[in-house]
């Protein structure tokens, strides 16, 4: 079979149709450069500035209290970040254990967090680690009094 019979058989294969030619006088659309105004107005809508972005302080509905499961991603999370070479928050006696160093830091509440807990109604409050308190059968954990 020669090269020339294989032309005639149609293959199912469309090709690919032209691009538009661009009229003379017409600019092209440069898809790097959208240009958004309109009617050449290029300066920004000024819209009222709110004084303070701080959340008011409503009173809080979740509990005081640090759950366990809290505790558990504080320690871990802190533990992490020690291990990683992050500033210490406390006076260290010899500890060299990371999670060690993150039960002393959350006894003396020197833990830079924030927990935020997600209420139902799609709502949150956020309350820092030296805010909450932390049950006694975890202080004796940490060694609390």
């Amino acid at each position: 079979m020669a090269d020339d019979d294989y032309e005639d058989i149609d293959m199912g294969y469309e090709e690919e149709p032209a691009e538009p030619e661009i009229e003379e006088g017409a600019e092209e659309e440069d898809p790097d450069n959208k240009n958004d105004d309109i009617d050449g107005l290029g300066e920004p809508i000024e819209t009222e500035e709110k004084e303070d972005d701080q959340p008011v302080e409503r009173p809080r509905r979740t509990s005081k209290y640090m759950t366990k499961y809290e505790r558990a991603r504080i320690l871990g999370t802190r533990a992490l970040q020690i291990s990683m070479n992050a500033p210490v928050m406390v006076e260290l006696e010899g500890e060299t254990d990371p999670l060690e160093i993150a039960m002393k830091e959350l006894r003396e509440r020197k833990i830079p967090f924030t927990i935020r807990r997600y209420l139902p109604d799609g709502s949150y409050e956020d309350w820092g680690v030296d805010e909450l308190i932390v049950e006694d059968s975890w202080k004796r954990q940490v060694g609390g009094d």
